[in-house]
Parts: C-alpha cells; sequence; structure tokens
C-alpha cells in the first residue's frame, strides 16, 4: 500500500522533450537560449561552477568556442549541486564568467543537474530513454556531453577531461 501511495504522490519531472531542439531555457540574463538555433553545429553542453578546481576550465571552453564558432556551441550551465560551488546568483555568475574568463558563448540560469529538482535538460543528457545514447550520471561539476550536428548525444566526458583535450577535439572535429 505505501509503495503504491508513494508512487501515486511522487514528484515527477517536468516534461522532457524528445529532441535536444525542442529545448527553451532561461539564459543567465533572463533572456532565452532556443537550443532549435543550433541544427547544424554540434553543442557541448557543460555543469559550472565558480567556486570549483574545475573552474579554469572555463579559459579552454571560451578557447574552444572562438576556435570552432562555425561547428560548435557551447552552453554552460551553472549548478550548485557539488558542495555549494556555485552560491551566487545569476547576475554573478555572469559577472564572475565574463570578468575572470571573458565568456561569451551562452549560458543558461542556474539549474539543478541531479536529484529531484534535476531540469528536464539533463534528463534528457542522463536518460537514454531520452537521449536514445546511454544512461549516465552527472558526478562533478564540469561534466560534458557532446551533441552531434543532427541532435543526437554522442558521447560524455567527465570532469577531469579538459575541454582541449585530444578526445574532445577529435569528437569535435570528427
Amino acid at each position: 500500500m505505501l509503495l503504491f501511495f508513494t508512487f501515486l504522490f511522487a514528484p515527477k519531472p517536468e516534461q522532457v522533450p524528445s529532441t535536444i531542439y525542442d529545448f527553451k531555457v532561461t539564459a543567465l540574463d533572463g533572456g532565452s537560449i532556443d537550443f532549435s538555433q543550433f541544427k547544424g553545429k554540434k553543442i557541448l553542453i557543460v555543469n559550472t561552477a565558480s567556486k570549483c578546481g574545475f573552474t579554469p576550465q572555463y579559459e579552454a571552453l571560451e578557447a574552444l568556442s572562438k576556435k570552432y564558432k562555425d561547428r560548435l556551441v557551447i552552453v554552460g550551465f551553472p549548478a550548485n549541486n557539488f558542495l555549494f560551488q556555485e552560491p551566487g546568483s545569476n547576475d554573478k555568475i555572469a559577472s564572475f564568467c565574463k570578468l575572470n574568463y571573458g565568456v561569451t558563448f551562452p549560458m543558461a540560469a542556474k539549474i539543478s543537474v541531479k536529484g529531484s529538482k534535476m531540469a528536464p535538460i539533463y534528463h534528457w543528457l542522463t536518460e537514454k530513454k531520452y537521449n536514445g545514447f546511454e544512461d549516465s550520471r552527472v558526478k562533478w561539476n564540469f561534466q560534458k556531453y557532446l551533441i552531434d550536428e543532427s541532435g543526437h548525444l554522442i558521447a560524455m566526458f567527465p570532469s577531469t577531461t579538459p575541454p582541449d583535450s585530444p578526445e574532445i577535439i577529435a569528437a569535435i572535429e570528427k
């Protein structure tokens, strides 16, 4: 009986779109990021944090964004899921990224990348039933998901893989 009751009243994730191009998310500046605009380009999605040992990866992400601007879009998703390493407001995060790393690639408003409040886009990225590629879980800040030009998830890179690593470069150039 308790199991049935829990199932009946368990919180359900928001509706998860069927393709990456159906996502529209709030941007860090309050605007909107419409993933349908990225058709024909690879997309690298990264969960970010300002107070993490991997935070300097912003520099390499920005360099990738500029180098491959004709074929790659990087989208950062600030999240405070790991040891409270992204405690700031959207305004503070935007200032930090701009002042310290000159970030120009799209940054979404702060979200949750795990747990009961996980954002729908992260359900899509981490659940094979949505992405058609594999199940995964976000283990730390600066985990990277690569989507091909047709909107298919093709790779996941852990936080320890730098954005300018040979593996990521090869996947972008493929």
